[in-house]
Formats: structure tokens, C-alpha cells, sequence
């Protein structure tokens, strides 16, 4: 279970609970108003949910999952095991890599193991490696793209509700006392935008965009791994191989944050 995710939204909203209670005007309660919840949290989800067809929206609650329940993989710990791998094959041929599949935990490392096991030719696996990949990330892709559309949308649903709410309070200037609590009820709806936003839905996307880089790094390692137990290469010429390559993979992920 990834803790950084809840740990985050539990203190984010402990902080604005805690601000609001020491602050003093009403506490917590002057902060609750139904119609603005339904207004702003209903607006934007319906907003996704026009943007968005129903099979994609649906394939984000399995990508979400990752958002708190993700296993991460060790690149390191994946290098190590095509050494042995590697040592099995110069052993005991391409065959051998059957039964060591039954072993490997990792989906993407167990159907590549079991193509080559099978003496698919170095073009189809390629191929083949590269298609799953593309697919694992537009799966994420789409999960990231309605987080940042929820994000989009909250703040504008809630001004559309702080407008809503401010006509209704202007239609009864004949009570100046009301005008005040009108006001501060109007204003809520802006309020729930901009927290569903800005502490929910764009640090989703952002941790869900951490997750995809991080798996396709694990993936590209796997493929290049994969590659070269076909080729038949020397367990210590291979591990060269996967640090020096995990390496420059690094390094052109840190070059792209900085930019």
C-alpha cells in the first residue's frame, strides 16, 4: 500500500479542517452546505462523465488501484534475476525458461519468458513486448486524462455554483440581515472546486503519471532483458548491458522533470 497517497489527503484535509476550527466563524459547520456539494462535486463528474466514453471511465477504476495498493518493482532486483536466468539458459538451453516462468511473479516478465521459451524470433518479440507496452501506457494515459479533466472542471462547477448562489441572494435584498450568510454559502461552492481540484484530483493524475513512468521503466528493462536471454548472452555481458541502460534511462527521466 502506497502510505505517501493517504497520508497526504488525510493531513491536506486535517490542515484545512484544523485552520477552519481554530479561525473561529461558525467552525466547521459554516463550511458544510449541501446544494454546494451537489452543484460543484455533481457538476464535474457529470462534465467527465460527457467528456469521457463509459469504457474508459470504467477502465480508470482499475488504474487507480495503483494510486494506493502498488507493488513497486526494483530495476535492480529485475537485472538480478536475468543473471540467473541467464546462467540457466547458457545451462540448460531456451527450453529451460518454461519451468522458471511458473517462478516470476511480474505479468510482463512472465509472458515475455514464455515467447521466448517458445523460440519466437528476435522481430515478433520485439513486436510484440512493444504493443503490450504502448498498451499499459495508454491504459494510464486515459486514467491520467480524467483526473486532469475533474480537475479542470471542479473550480469552473463551482463558480457556476457561486453564481447560482449569488442571483438567489440578490433576489432577496429586501432582507439585509440574510445578505450576509447568503454570501458566505454562495462563496462554498468555489471553495469545494478548488479543494476537489487542487488536493484530490490533479495530485492524482501527477502520482498516476509517477507510476506509469516508473512501470515502463520496469517494462523496458524486462524487454531489453528478454532480448538478450534470446540472444544467448553472457549472464555478466548482460547485466553490463541492463545497469548501463537503466543508467541512461535515469538520466533522460531526470532531464525531462527538470524541463
Amino acid at each position: 500500500m502506497d502510505s505517501t497517497t493517504i497520508i497526504g489527503m488525510v493531513a491536506g484535509l486535517g490542515i484545512i479542517a484544523a485552520s477552519i476550527a481554530i479561525g473561529g466563524g461558525g467552525g466547521l459547520t459554516a463550511f458544510l452546505d449541501l446544494p454546494s456539494m451537489m452543484i460543484t462535486v455533481g457538476g464535474a463528474l457529470a462534465a467527465t462523465c460527457i467528456n469521457f466514453p463509459l469504457k474508459q471511465l470504467l477502465s480508470v477504476l482499475q488504474v487507480s488501484q495503483k494510486l494506493i495498493r502498488v507493488q513497486e518493482e526494483n530495476p535492480l532486483n529485475i537485472i538480478k534475476q536475468f543473471i540467473q536466468l541467464a546462467v540457466v539458459v547458457r545451462k540448460d538451453g531456451h527450453l529451460a525458461l518454461e519451468n522458471e516462468a511458473e517462478r516470476v511473479v511480474h505479468p510482463f516478465m512472465k509472458r515475455g519468458l514464455m515467447l521466448v521459451a517458445d523460440g519466437v524470433d528476435a522481430e515478433a518479440l520485439s513486436g510484440i513486448l512493444h504493443l503490450q507496452n504502448f498498451a499499459i501506457q495508454q491504459r494510464h494515459k486515459v486514467g491520467q486524462e480524467v483526473f486532469k479533466a475533474l480537475g479542470k472542471w471542479a473550480p469552473a462547477c463551482g463558480m457556476l455554483g457561486t453564481l447560482i448562489g449569488m442571483v438567489q441572494m440578490l433576489g432577496n435584498m429586501h432582507d439585509p440581515k440574510a445578505l450576509g450568510p447568503q454570501m458566505a454559502i454562495a462563496l462554498l461552492a468555489t471553495f469545494y472546486g478548488a479543494l476537489l481540484a487542487n488536493l484530490i484530483a490533479l495530485p492524482m493524475a501527477g502520482k498516476l503519471k509517477q507510476r506509469t513512468e516508473q512501470e515502463l521503466l520496469v517494462n523496458t528493462v524486462i524487454a531489453e532483458g528478454l532480448k538478450g536471454l534470446q540472444m544467448g548472452l553472457n549472464p555478466r555481458v548482460l547485466e553490463d548491458k541492463l545497469k548501463s541502460f537503466l543508467m541512461t534511462t535515469q538520466q533522460q527521466m531526470e532531464l525531462t522533470e527538470r524541463k
